[in-house]
């Protein structure tokens, strides 16, 4: 049990003014595995207090001193990085590989990228008749999800931090510990106090309290459009600049000459790897209908290479969801699926042998209708759809068909192809044949999908505003 009821607050973990507290529940078992502090408007205030006195000092930190502090935070990650593999596996859920080799290393990459990004990045620049300065945009806060405990978290502090900007950070209550490890490293790694802080609790209470602040001068959110939505309100009467990477209902255009068993690897790792719990993943598999039975039989017959089961279980692929009512959304969607489509494995209910543990059937649906609920509403669990197309064209408007644009996957041969259906999708992020992720590729989205990009150069400028000086020449 992990008793964490302390907030971090100018450099030290300070004891919440109220009594609330909140459990954290490992979706494996069912069990509760530590307690936080729901905190209180009081601690939030204190924070932002703390951040807004560091600003001035904070803001002014040569790069080199920022790149120092960065590094250090990497060594930090690296000497806990089997205590941050656990915790993401109790307080997630994700199998002990998934949490290694997805999350932990995602987390780690963004402080690598933001410290190689800001060593060439220029805050001063010569244009015309006039300098252009990037400064600080002052103190942001960070509201994350529980999806990806590391990797949100750390691109968003890690592009503060180049950027000079003080934070007040809230992490998903639901997996809070992975955070709270990572407050104990930037502290150990001489960031100055003030400049990080962290205030668990309700988005009800901390979540909008941040979004409203008016000593917090930008927001970056990730999470639910509906949540979303509600900050920009929020943030409206004091003309916060807000940030938002919100949900997905991203296609998986299959090209005509795609290899077929490639196409279903790739669907299948879509929905998969982290429970299908990720806003980008691919849940909208569009193939020509000459290869659909084919496309069918393949998914299906591939499907037990992704064994569900206990994530501490070696050979382990997909662990559980990561709670009941996310495990209730799930089912009540695949129940829409039955009524609108065509299954061909999966359906309601949990897993043979895993009546323990938020654990949901991968279902895969075929014969679907684009307009159908499943294709079009963001399921966030390990529930894909088949749609079939005639020709290109149809492939691509069936793609774009969509309130959504966060990502897109192309498969197939042809360069000129697959460079045309990259080009056409309307999606911040497109990967053709399951290309490595680059840490300095921006990562957001187009339409309801959000607003503004995180990762590498393109995350530090969320956090700065532009100054245009005339008849000064840059120093």
């Amino acid at each position: 049990m992990r008793q964490q009821t302390k907030h971090f607050i100018n450099g030290e973990w300070l004891e919440s003014t109220g009594s609330e507290t909140i459990d954290v529940i490992n979706p494996a078992t069912e069990e509760v595995i530590g307690t936080i502090s729901s905190g209180t408007e009081e601690d939030l205030n204190k924070a932002v207090k703390a951040a807004r006195q560091a600003f001035p000092s904070f803001s002014k930190s040569t790069k080199e001193e920022r790149i120092h502090w960065l590094e250090n935070i990497v060594e930090g990650y690296e000497a806990r990085k089997e205590e941050l593999v656990n915790i993401m596996t109790d307080e997630l859920g994700a199998p002990l590989t998934v949490s290694e080799d997805v999350h932990y290393q995602m987390g780690i990459g963004h402080f690598k990228q933001a410290a190689e990004s800001l060593s060439t990045y220029s805050f001063e620049e010569e244009r015309g008749g006039h300098t252009l300065m990037k400064e600080s945009v002052g103190v942001s806060g960070l509201i994350t999800p529980w999806n990806f405990p590391t990797n949100q978290v750390s691109t968003k502090i890690a592009s503060a931090i180049a950027a000079g900007s003080p934070v007040v950070l809230k992490p998903a209550s639901k997996t809070p510990f992975a955070a709270m490890i990572l407050a104990e490293i930037i502290a150990e790694a001489g960031v100055p106090k003030g400049a990080f802080n962290l205030v668990n609790g309700s988005g009800s209470v901390i979540g909008n309290g941040i979004s409203k602040h008016p000593d917090i001068d930008f927001v970056s959110f990730t999470g639910s459009g509906s949540v979303g939505e509600k900050i920009m309100q929020n943030a409206a009467p004091t003309i916060k600049k807000v940030a938002l990477e919100l949900g997905g209902k991203s296609p998986i255009v299959v090209l005509g000459d795609a290899d077929v068993e490639e196409a279903a690897k790739t669907a299948l790792s879509n929905i998969m790897t982290n429970t299908g719990q990720v806003c980008s993943a691919g849940t909208r598999v569009i193939v020509p209908h000459a290869m659909k039975k084919e496309f069918e039989d393949k998914i299906v017959d591939l499907l037990p290479t992704f064994p569900v089961g206990d994530p501490r279980k070696e050979g382990i692929a997909t662990g559980p969801l990561v709670s009941k009512d996310q495990w209730d959304t799930v089912q009540s969607y695949i129940e829409k699926g039955e009524n609108e489509a065509k299954m061909l494995v999966g359906g309601t209910g949990k897993p043979e042998g895993l009546e323990t543990g938020y654990y949901a059937k991968p279902t895969i649906f075929t014969d679907v209708s684009n307009d159908a609920v499943i294709a079009q509403e963001e399921i966030f669990g390990p529930v894909t759809t088949i749609i079939a197309y005639e020709d290109l064209e149809e492939a691509i408007d069936i793609a774009n068909d969509t309130v959504y644009g966060l990502a897109g996957f192309v498969v197939g041969k042809n360069p000129e192809t697959l460079q045309y259906v990259a080009s056409n999708l309307r999606a911040g992020r497109i990967t053709v044949n399951n290309a490595e992720t680059d840490f300095n590729g921006p990562f957001g989205g187009y339409k309801q999908s959000g607003i503004g990009r995180e990762w590498g150069d393109f995350g530090i400028e969320e956090y700065l505003e532009i100054k245009s000086v005339h008849g000064m020449p840059a120093s």
